[in-house]
């Protein structure tokens, strides 16, 4: 308990700090942007909540390391490995002039010291002649530095709402965490239970009122973070499926992989250009914004924290099989069949205006009655 225990007391301090001291750096800090496509707050808010964490997981390694455990290796390599990320993202966070392909390639020189530094390398995949592919050295680190990548990249994409994408990975960590201790791996296990405190203590902060944001580096660390644990973990024990990592992460990457497609294929729109449809935009919009009537600070707000826990649901909806599969290829690959296939089905079905009714929300959380909900889908004019 001392790894996530220390790691959520630091970083919920240090996030607290930020927040109260907003008007000395929010000049560098702040998300003033109100209008744009992915945007949802209605005030100035520090997007620098990734230092919170950051820092939260330093002192916890620092602490480990003075006590003369073992275990402060991996935890202070991590940190070490991540920093190119976590750099990248932070410095876009304060100038906004890092390009999302400076940052994605700042990730992948985080994977590609991690894979010589801790051997966080993808030598297997139980997929026919990628498993060739992998068992050579330039193989398995282009293997791995585009899943690491893609995973934090991922992560970033779904940082959209009040606690969507710190609750996920809180969660994916906990099932890394599980599974790390059936096999016996106690030093993946506290650092995954580290990762879990530094999160909720950003956690507390951001869900519901929205004091602070992630920002390009909290989100980007976040996802190399929980993509390293991931395969390591598949790295160390060959009992585990290659695809468990794969399965954990399923939300964010299959998100990735479906709005590229639709804006490359279906929109004839560049693959990178931001856009606010994607499917925790569409919840927000279809199934929130018409059913809590008004559009004041407090009420939005309101409406953007209640978008989470429907994503919440869904990323349990694959962090549930890979518990109980975590040592199955063949179940965990049609389980990933079938998480796609309800992710689109649920897609279409919500931008086409035919929202299963059980999934609208009819009322606002002091119980009042919505006065501009007149369907379960909303108007079709939007």
């Amino acid at each position: 308990m001392l790894y996530l225990l220390c790691s959520f007391l630091v970083a919920t301090l240090v996030t607290l700090w930020i927040v109260h001291s907003s008007s000395l750096h929010a000049h560098l800090s702040a998300d003033g942007d109100l209008d744009g496509p992915q945007k949802f707050h209605v005030k100035v808010v520090p997007r620098i909540g990734g230092v919170g964490m950051f820092l939260g997981l330093l002192v916890t390694a620092a602490l480990v390391w003075f006590r003369g455990s073992d275990h402060a290796h991996l935890g202070l390599m991590l940190l070490l490995c991540g920093l190119p990320a976590f750099a990248a993202g932070l410095i876009e966070d304060f100038t906004k002039k890092v390009s999302p392909g400076k940052r994605l390639l700042a990730t992948a020189i985080s994977a590609t010291i991690a894979f010589y530094l801790i051997n966080a390398q993808i030598t297997r995949t139980d997929i026919p002649g990628l498993d060739w592919l992998v068992g050579f050295s330039v193989g398995a680190l282009v293997a791995t530095v585009l899943t690491v990548s893609g995973v934090a990249n991922a992560v970033n994409i779904i940082d959209g709402f009040n606690g969507l994408s710190s609750m996920c990975v809180s969660l994916m960590l906990l099932t890394f965490a599980y599974v790390a201790l059936q096999v016996g791996d106690v030093e993946l296990t506290l650092w995954s239970l580290a990762g879990v405190g530094a999160v909720l203590g950003f956690f507390v902060w951001n869900f519901p009122a929205g004091l602070i944001f992630l920002g390009d580096g909290g989100a980007y660390f976040l996802g190399f973070f929980v993509a390293e644990i991931g395969v390591l973990l598949i790295a160390r024990h060959p009992e585990v499926s290659p695809l468990f990592a794969l399965m954990v992460c399923i939300y964010p990457v299959f998100e990735t992989l479906f709005s590229i497609y639709r804006r490359r294929f279906i929109r004839a729109t560049p693959p990178g250009l931001p856009d606010g449809i994607h499917l925790h935009s569409l919840i927000y919009r279809r199934l929130m914004r018409w059913t809590v009537g008004t559009r004041d600070a407090r009420a939005m707000t309101r409406r953007n924290s209640m978008t989470a826990p429907y994503l919440w649901m869904l990323c349990l909806s694959s962090l549930v099989p890979a518990v109980f599969f975590w040592d199955s290829t063949a179940m965990l690959a049609l389980c990933m069949l079938l998480f796609g296939l309800v992710y689109v089905g649920l897609y279409w079905r919500i931008v086409r205006f035919r929202t299963p009714s059980w999934m609208v929300f009819r009322g606002d959380v002091m119980g009042r009655a919505p006065r501009d909900s007149k369907s379960a889908s909303g108007p079709k004019s939007q």
